[in-house]
């Protein structure tokens, strides 16, 4: 009998494997993505014109909607189905991290307000809330250094 190594091991199961579809991946990643933001735009645009809301200011209401739509979704177990239909698609930055956060809280709540939910929301924003801070000091600086200069 052959003894195999562990470079033998991955070429014979690679010939079992399911070769991945990644055109179709990428079609519904880019549809689903594309389907979101279009709607974050009707959004806004419904802000300006039937609400009064400038160009500039509507984009408040517009995040706060699509956050309280993508935690409902995630709640009522909407959003994990469609993130495995779309993958990286239902990634979109404002409705993704939203169910990021929001799964995180229903996966530890019984573990307590403080040391279940609100913990592990930390886990999950402090990265991003740090790199939020570190970007914009360092545009920041940039910024008033290019203004110094000239």
């Amino acid at each position: 009998m052959k003894e195999f190594n562990s470079k033998d091991y991955k070429k014979q199961s690679q010939t079992y494997q399911p070769k991945p579809p990644y055109v179709v991946n990428c079609v519904k990643a880019f549809v689903i993505g594309g389907l979101i933001c279009t709607f974050g735009e009707l959004l806004t645009q419904m802000y300006i014109h039937w609400f009064g809301f400038s160009e500039e200011n509507a984009g408040n209401p517009t995040v706060a909607t699509l956050i309280l739509l993508a935690a409902l979704a995630t709640g009522f177990g909407f959003y994990d189905k469609l993130g495995q239909f779309a993958g990286a698609g239902s990634a979109v930055p404002v409705t993704g991290f939203a169910n990021s956060i929001t799964s995180a809280a229903l996966e530890h709540k019984s573990e307590g307000l403080v040391l279940g939910v609100a913990t592990n929301l930390f886990k999950v924003a402090g990265s991003v809330i740090v790199f939020g801070v570190v970007a914009a000091y360092i545009l920041g600086i940039i910024r008033f250094t290019i203004k110094a200069l000239f």
